[in-house]
């Protein structure tokens, strides 16, 4: 034990003897003008550091410096700034005259990616037909200069493209290693907070830069981030997923290849690709094993019914919303469709959206400086089958829309829950229509669309009124008819078609056929989606429900009884003309006997006045 304890006892004076004899004969202040001359020839970008270089020894050998800038050739603001570096350096190069950086340390950094900062090219300087701004290795006689690991802490990025607004992301830390091949290691986590939304994210990554800056690639075997904030689901979205990168500087392009993507419950596949320039060109192949929007879109607020008391001030607090942006104040709908082009494919096992569930979703998209063309938008909806093609043009101040719906067998009562249409109805839809408008949103469709469709339904089922109800009961009340007791608050029709006409806000209803065993129906009418009212008017024939036979129940069968349908969706009212119709059956019925009465007594003067008399009444 004693000879252990000795052997640790002269390591530990030789090691401190080196380090006190290192930081009195090796001034640090040597290396300031080299590192500032080998940073200008290798790259171009001047190295400013203020204040006096001084050693640190503990608990690793390192340079400090005071506040350091590093700015490219001719900008007018520096790509990074620090109050202090900090350079760990190898020990024993230092004896044999080599400054071997193992690891450039900033705190507090604030590094700006804008156009003030990019570099600035001399008019009169060559053009080489393959710039390589990779550093060759140094044939130095006196100092060489070599850099391992990038550490910058607790620091701060703006981030500019020209034109658009400062992004910023703050408490920045970054973690860099590379080789001597240029193959290294990231690991980064940072915020931005903006419009009143936080984003915090975080990677692990393999990057090659081997052929930089030709080619970077980058393998992200580690992302995760949490979005909260206005405008978005209450719990926020949070996800992670792997990633590979590449940036090819030639074409200007950017590759996301092997995506693994998951966000809240939804996960996400497939690759991408932009090219960048004055108009990006972008081109997606993505598929969703599941894609739930319930949970990426902020809750849609129903619409308050007519009537509904207004709550209270306190007793619910509002929704918060996203600020409006002075600069943004009159850009149009949609205005970022207007900025780049597009091909995208979309497929999707299942989509989940406002209470609807689709599955093998397929989108085909186009989008050309503002026009977006959707080619195909298809799935399947429980047994039925629907597509939505059309087109959105934002070229222009104002945005039109035009989507030309295809629905074949599709439950209407799932789509009127869906956007919140208080209409007791059940059935199969089948629809082909042509419609048009402004923005793509449920209220503007109510308020602002216009279009026209054919509507076909089979199985419906219409809650709160049964038209053969209202009619047989009527006519019980005002005649001796009996008929077989109903106790369902329904009405039921095996088919129904109709041509369907909407005028913002206005929905015209012509043509209206019905039929089941029970009744045949006919008419017309109008909706106000707005006010959510409605006025139809109908000719019901009921036949099925009565009891016994009679001229009168025959005539009912056979004869349309007017009915109108009107009010508030969810409060109807009708009116039914059945005593008139039955007035007038009374009265043919008693002209038809009198007609027979006086054609057998037509040589008797009683027989001839009947006659005239019914002349008279025609």
């Amino acid at each position: 034990m004693r000879r252990v304890l000795t052997t640790l006892m002269i390591l530990l004076v030789v090691l401190v003897a080196g380090l006190s004899a290192l930081v009195l004969l090796v001034n640090p202040n040597d290396f300031r003008t080299y590192m500032v001359r080998q940073v200008e020839a290798r790259s171009g970008y001047t190295l400013k550091l203020e204040g006096p270089l001084r050693w640190h020894v503990w608990p690793q050998l390192s340079i400090l410096s005071g506040r350091m800038s590093l700015t490219a050739p001719g900008a007018s603001v520096p790509l990074v700034a620090a109050d202090n570096m900090r350079l760990d350096v190898a020990l024993m190069p230092l004896f044999s005259h080599q400054l071997q950086v193992n690891q450039v340390m900033l705190k507090g950094a604030v590094i700006q990616l804008t156009p003030q900062s990019e570099a600035v090219r001399n008019a009169d300087a060559p053009v080489a037909p393959r710039e390589n701004t990779l550093p060759d290795k140094a044939e130095d006689t006196g100092w060489s200069f070599d850099i391992g690991r990038l550490k910058v802490a607790d620091s701060l990025l703006v981030f500019q493209h020209e034109g658009d607004e400062q992004v910023t992301v703050r408490n920045i830390n970054l973690q860099m290693e590379q080789d001597e091949h240029h193959k290294g290691k990231i690991d980064f986590s940072g915020r931005v907070n903006r419009n009143q939304r936080d984003l915090t994210l975080s990677l692990a990554a393999q990057v090659n830069a081997s052929d930089y800056p030709h080619l970077l690639s980058a393998d992200i075997q580690q992302l995760s981030w949490q979005l909260t904030g206005v405008d978005l689901p209450s719990q926020g979205i949070s996800g992670q997923g792997t990633l590979q990168a590449q940036w090819r500087e030639e074409q200007k392009q950017l590759e996301l290849n092997q995506l693994n993507l998951q966000a809240n419950d939804s996960t996400l596949t497939g690759q991408a690709s932009v090219i960048l320039g004055n108009e990006p060109q972008w081109n997606m192949n993505l598929q969703f094993d599941k894609l739930n929007l319930e949970n990426l879109l902020p809750a849609q607020a129903a619409p308050a019914a007519r009537g509904e008391v207004v709550q209270q001030q306190g007793q619910a607090q509002a929704k918060p919303q996203r600020p409006v942006i002075a600069s943004s104040l009159e850009q149009p709908d949609y205005n970022g469709l207007r900025g780049f082009s597009a091909d995208i494919l979309l497929k999707a096992n299942s989509v989940h959206w406002r209470g609807m569930d689709f599955t093998q979703v397929t989108s085909q998209m186009t989008n050309k400086n503002g026009l977006l063309t959707i080619a195909e938008l298809s799935g399947k909806m429980g047994e039925g089958h629907l597509s939505l093609p059309g087109t959105l043009d934002v070229r222009k101040a104002v945005a039109r829309s035009s989507f030309q719906p295809r629905l074949d067998n599709i439950e209407i009562g799932t789509i009127l829950k869906a956007f919140n249409y208080p209409i007791s109805l059940t059935g199969s839809l089948t629809m082909a229509g042509d419609f048009s408008g402004s923005k793509i949103d449920a209220d503007a469709f109510r308020q602002y669309w216009r279009g026209q469709a054919h509507l076909e339904m089979r199985n419906t089922r219409m809650e709160g009124l049964n038209f053969q109800q209202l009619v047989q009961q009527a006519v019980e009340r005002s005649s001796n008819v009996k008929v077989k007791e109903n106790v369902d608050n329904a009405t039921r029709l095996d088919s129904f078609v109709t041509d369907l006409s909407l005028d913002e806000g206005q929905v015209t209803l012509d043509d209206m056929q019905g039929a089941s065993p029970m009744l045949m129906l006919e008419g017309n009418g109008t909706l106000d989606l707005i006010k959510e009212t409605a006025d139809t008017r109908f000719k019901i024939r009921v036949l099925e429900g009565w009891l016994g036979e009679s001229r009168l129940i025959d005539f009912l069968k056979t004869t349309p009884i007017p009915l109108n349908v009107y009010g508030n969706w969810q409060a109807l009212n009708y009116s039914l003309q059945v005593d008139q119709l039955l007035r007038k059956h009374l009265q043919d019925e008693a002209k038809r006997r009198l007609s027979g009465w006086a054609d057998k007594n037509k040589d008797s003067q009683n027989g001839k006045d009947v006659k005239k008399l019914l002349e008279k009444l025609q």
